[in-house]
Order: C-alpha cells, then sequence, then structure tokens
C-alpha cells in the first residue's frame, strides 16, 4: 500500500511541477521562467524540482505535452456527447465556436502558447511540439468524419490552424467573440 501511495506523490508532486511550469510562462513567458518562480507556483522545494527535471527544456515538454492531453480529452468528450444527435456540420461549425467561446484563456492556456512559439526556437521541443499537433488534428479527423466530411486526414491540419489562430487573435486583441463558425464553413466548404 506505500508504494502505491508514494507513486501516487510523486505524480501528484510532478503534475504540480508542471502546473507551475505552464502558469510561469504564462505569465512570463519563456524567458522569464526561473526555478524559483517555478516552486513557489508549484508549492514544492527547488531539490523536488531538479529531482523530477533534468533540464528546463525536459520540464517544458512534458508541460506542453500534458496540456494538450488534457485539452484533448476535454474537447474529445464534448464531440462525443454530440455524436449522437447526427449534427450537420453548421451545427458542429456553431458547437465549435461556442465551446471556443467557453474555453478559458488564463496563464496555462497562454502558457501553452508560448511554448509552441519556443517550439520553433528549441529543436528539442519539436517533438513534443508535432506531438501535440498530431492529437489535436486526430481529434479534427474524428469530428470531420463523423460529419461525413470527405478526405477528412487532408482538411484536419488546416482547420486547426483556422482554430488555433483564431484563439491566438483571441488572447492577442481580448476579443471574446471572434466568429469561427463561418471560416470554419468556408474552409470546410472549399475543400
Amino acid at each position: 500500500m506505500a508504494g502505491a501511495a508514494s507513486r501516487e506523490k510523486l505524480v501528484s508532486t510532478r503534475d504540480a511541477i508542471l502546473r507551475g511550469a505552464l502558469t510561469v510562462v504564462g505569465e512570463h513567458g519563456v524567458g522569464g521562467l526561473t526555478n524559483r518562480r517555478i516552486v513557489a507556483a508549484a508549492g514544492v522545494s527547488l531539490g523536488t524540482l531538479t529531482y523530477h527535471f533534468a533540464s528546463q527544456t525536459a520540464l517544458l515538454r512534458e508541460a506542453m505535452l500534458l496540456f494538450v492531453e488534457e485539452e484533448t480529452a476535454k474537447l474529445g468528450a464534448i464531440v462525443d456527447g454530440h455524436r449522437a444527435e447526427g449534427l450537420s456540420v453548421e451545427q458542429a461549425a456553431s458547437v465549435v465556436e461556442h465551446v471556443i467561446a467557453q474555453l478559458p484563456f488564463g496563464a496555462d492556456e497562454l502558457g501553452a502558447h508560448e511554448l509552441y512559439l519556443q517550439s520553433a526556437r528549441d529543436p528539442e521541443l519539436r517533438e513534443a511540439s508535432s506531438r501535440c499537433f498530431a492529437a489535436y488534428d486526430e481529434l479534427a479527423v474524428t469530428i470531420l468524419e463523423a460529419l461525413g466530411v470527405p478526405e477528412p486526414r487532408r482538411l484536419a491540419g488546416p482547420v486547426v490552424a483556422l482554430i488555433a489562430g483564431l484563439q491566438l487573435r483571441r488572447l492577442a486583441t481580448g476579443e471574446t467573440d471572434t466568429p469561427v463558425a463561418e471560416p470554419l464553413m468556408m474552409l470546410i466548404r472549399g475543400a
């Protein structure tokens, strides 16, 4: 029993560190990421941080993957909730727009976007970034297949790029009413 509790504590501590790193990156950018800020945000000691992560790159890679894993699971659950309804493409685009409007945009979400940009500068993060976008692409394929859209794999990347771009615009401008359904429909119909 003690082994399971110990493993659970390690996972919980590691999770707190990853979330702390996302928060720090979201608040201060990658350039403002320091071990002291991470441990303060995570509520752990400096030694605990270095025990779990040998480098900041390893920490950033795992933080990015955690964020995307949770986000795709959350979005996948929404898709599954609407799958049985037999939505039309138009209705699905409206649901996507509603979901995006409801997504929180706090430090963690901003931190994830910062990490995607950092991946362009740091080749060691690119593999994790590629895995993240592959997860988004697979979610898009699932949705497009459920809607009966022809060639969903060919369309998934552009759909993900459109949505990510609109989310980035929302973050950068503070606009909360950026339309998604119309551009999404234009993209799908144009394909």
